[in-house]
């Protein structure tokens, strides 16, 4: 049995019978015989269950079980107390017999918190919950980080808060990895101590006796309320599609959008929501769940977007979906459609390496998220990441390549430069697997694994021949384009992209791939928020939640029907407008252009607890202007088909001046009234109502970050000091608004153009092609 096997059966396991409180038919299984315990054990009353897994770990956790009389291997992972005849004593403590003989000492609903550490999980795979801990799907840093900044709490780029207090305590080294990855991130740590910090302490409450003095402080309840219920350390929220494990079992553990149990343990409801989907573990491509007549391997997509639906919302984008207030198409009944994430969405299109349809050379089906991102992109390496930038370590050129480089050529910190002269060392391929990797699906690896920018090896991607080799999860082999083998083939797509890529060699060298691949972005303009701590108001606290553990491992939150611990204030929240296409370009943390979209663009109505308004649509304000920050972005949305040059060359939205060069959405720093009213703007009846409050800060397009004399007007990012809007010499450089004008003003003289146009209407083919002409005839004059 393989420790990952072995894992995702103690999540699954750790789900299932976290239920058995809510059995359908209670009393049936409140006792049972005495012969039936010492025969069956927890299988008395979970007869039925589905086998968690198959194979060798199943095979040594029920073998395991034979020591404490529990053929089903349940108290492996839960503890209890298999020999007990009633309901209560199976889920208490287990017997002194079974401690001493060092047995699992209390009964553990969900064994995938990270809080149990080595007494679950970390029984086969010592490490991954301290690990776990430490990493972004814990702590959360950067997004407290990037949400206080904007409201002015957070005061510079360090990162000092999370959710929890915690030190690492054994140095920039990470915990795993191999030699080069372990240097590369000692130095990469020494490098940026505000982005890997060495400590972090909890976000603290908030005191309402101070916000009349600090209106601001309500953007800790803001976050502590609307933004950390994503966390590992949690059970998440019981919405549709927000249903999930804690810990291991928030990934390894399936539960679909609805909650509703389809097993067969006759103690699971199946009427309620907030179960798992059945009891077998997703994990990698030899781990098989057969459930409905189908069969899968992998951790699908939207397991992941139980969380990742928010902030960047790169999980609900990868699949094609933007969240929209309207809700349709209607269905049969007239009725809009059901709210997902507590939201209605409108399909935009799926990023290509989602979509299933069939492509030359490969088969037909996507990648899922695990595909790409490694193990420590999830669970970390031992370190305090402080933001994504910090913890990821791929880039797309891992696989692709560049058009004078193939992958192995490259060196590593190669697409992550943060300014950095990376040098030219080729990274090379490797055919050894740190031990980390043990766990997972082991692939051949031909000529060699692919390494990441950080230097560790890809498992899952290796080089055969010509050809790079990604085996996804799922069962399914894809062959990788490799960019310079598409030169060297000259096998190219179209003619513009052996342009982009090939003879404008600026492209490759200073911006992201997704800077033109990706098809859009979700553009959430203004986050008009309102804390109201009057009335005695209050909402549910993640992280007070998430900090108040039972013996168990589990958060206040777990049982169902519960959502948490409270504090105080009630926050509600809307936007100003919606956008996906032609993300702003601007420059992200590792120093490359990259897409924007609006981050934490806070407009906050704050009401104290005596009723009073403090503050009324502020905006605060950042070390680098207004705190309606833009955040560079992977959003997720990969194309075929790059963006048009023109949508970037000729469109002042994509270069930062907002859209249609920032003409539209003024006047809103002065508000507005509808009603009768003179031609001078004077409003006749003496009753009336604003129909838009005023917003006195916002005197320009919130789309817009910078003018065109180079004043930058609102923050860019703020995790690194490298991000910001296109520098003021790029933009000029780049900038081919207009041009049309350069020949078409010539129809004015109608003798000269009367001999260069031609009388029939030219497509777009030959009008390129008198341009491609007329620029051989000037080459040829000089």
């Amino acid at each position: 049995m393989t420790g990952f096997t072995r894992t995702v059966l103690i999540l699954s396991f750790a789900a299932a019978m976290s239920m058995a409180a809510t059995a359908v038919s209670a009393n049936q299984f409140d006792t049972v015989s005495a012969a039936s315990a010492a025969e069956k054990g927890c299988l008395s009353c979970h007869d039925g269950i589905e086998q968690f897994t198959d194979g060798p770990m199943m095979d040594t956790i029920v073998d395991m079980a034979t020591d404490y009389n529990d053929p089903g291997g349940c108290v492996i992972c839960h503890g209890g107390n298999p020999a007990a005849t009633s309901k209560d004593a199976a889920h208490a403590g287990a017997p002194k017999d079974l401690t001493e003989a060092g047995g699992p000492h209390t009964f553990y609903p969900d064994p995938g918190s990270i809080f149990l550490g080595d007494k679950t999980c970390g029984q086969c795979h010592p490490g991954y919950a301290g690990r776990l801990m430490k990493s972004l799907m814990n702590t959360e840093a950067g997004k407290l980080q990037g949400n206080l900044w904007s409201w002015g709490v957070q005061k510079d780029r360090k990162v000092v808060w999370g959710n929890y207090t915690q030190k690492d305590e054994d140095g920039p080294e990470p915990a795993v990895g191999t030699d080069a990855y372990k240097t590369y991130m000692v130095n990469f740590a020494t490098a940026n101590p505000d982005q890997m910090p060495t400590e972090m302490t909890q976000v603290p409450d908030v005191d309402v006796n101070e916000i009349p003095n600090h209106p601001n402080l309500a953007g800790i309840t803001y976050s502590r309320q609307q933004c950390q219920r994503c966390h590992v350390g949690v059970s998440g929220r019981e919405k549709r599609g927000d249903y999930r494990g804690t810990g291991c079992s928030s990934c390894h553990v399936p539960y679909s959008n609805e909650g509703r149990y389809e097993g067969g343990d006759p103690t699971i409801s199946k009427d309620l929501p907030g179960k798992l989907l059945v009891h077998r573990m997703q994990a990698t491509r030899k781990s098989k769940v057969a459930h409905n007549g189908i069969e899968y391997s992998g951790i699908p997509t939207e397991s992941c977007n139980t969380c990742h639906n928010r902030g960047k919302r790169i999980g609900v984008s990868y699949q094609g979906l933007m969240e929209f207030p309207y809700g349709s198409p209607y269905d049969a009944n007239g009725e809009k459609q059901p709210k997902l994430h507590t939201k209605n969405y409108v399909f935009i299109k799926d990023d290509l390496h989602h979509q299933i349809e069939s492509r030359p050379g490969n088969p037909q089906g996507g990648l899922l998220c695990q595909d790409c991102h490694t193990s420590i992109d999830m669970h970390g390496d031992g370190n305090l990441p402080g933001t994504t930038l910090a913890q990821v370590e791929i880039e797309c050129e891992d696989c692709h390549g560049t058009v004078t480089k193939f992958p192995w050529d490259l060196p590593l910190g190669y697409g992550e430069e943060h300014a950095r002269d990376v040098g030219d060392v080729a990274r090379g391929l490797t055919d050894e697997l740190p031990d980390y990797m043990a766990f997972a699906t082991q692939y051949d690896a031909q000529d060699g694994y692919l390494v990441t920018a950080r230097g560790n090896p890809f498992g899952n991607v290796v080089k055969k021949g010509k050809q790079v080799i990604l085996h996804s999860a799922t069962g399914l082999d894809f062959e990788v384009p490799v960019l310079k083998q598409l030169k060297i083939d000259n096998t190219w797509k179209s003619p513009q992209a052996m342009v982009a890529m090939s003879a404008v060699g600026k492209h490759m060298e200073s911006m992201e791939c997704y800077a033109c691949h990706a098809d859009w972005a979700p553009q959430c303009y203004g986050c008009h928020i309102t804390v109201d701590y009057s009335k005695d108001k209050t909402d549910v606290d993640w992280i007070k939640t998430a900090n108040a553990r039972e013996d168990n491992g589990l958060s206040a939150d777990y049982p169902l029907g519960t959502n948490g611990l409270k504090s105080s204030g009630k926050v509600s929240e809307t936007r100003s407008y919606l956008r996906w296409e032609t993300p702003i370009l601007g420059i992200n943390g590792e120093g490359r252009v990259s897409p924007l979209m609006p981050g934490c663009q806070v407009i906050t109505t704050v009401i104290d607890k005596t009723g009073k308004t403090i503050v009324n649509n502020e905006i605060w304000n950042t070390s680098e202007g207004k705190g309606l920050d833009h955040a560079a972005v992977q959003p997720h949305t990969a194309g075929r088909n790059a963006r048009s040059c023109e949508s970037c060359h000729d469109n002042p939205k994509t270069l930062g001046y907002g859209i249609e060069d920032g003409r539209f959405m003024k006047g809103y720093d002065k508000g507005f009234v509808v009603d009768l009213e003179t031609n001078q703007g004077q409003t006749i009846p003496k009753q009336f109502q604003v129909q838009s409050q005023a917003i006195p800060k916002l005197d320009h397009d919130l789309s817009q970050i910078v003018t065109r004399d180079g004043k930058q007007l609102v923050s860019i990012g703020s995790h690194w000091d490298l991000t910001g809007p296109l520098p003021q010499a790029m933009r000029e450089k780049m900038e081919r608004t207009g041009l049309c004008v350069g020949c078409h003003q010539n129809m004015l003289n109608e003798d000269l153009w009367s001999k260069v146009n031609s009388p029939a209407f030219v497509n777009n083919e030959q009008h390129r092609d008198v341009m491609n002409r007329a620029v051989n005839a000037l080459s040829r004059d000089k």
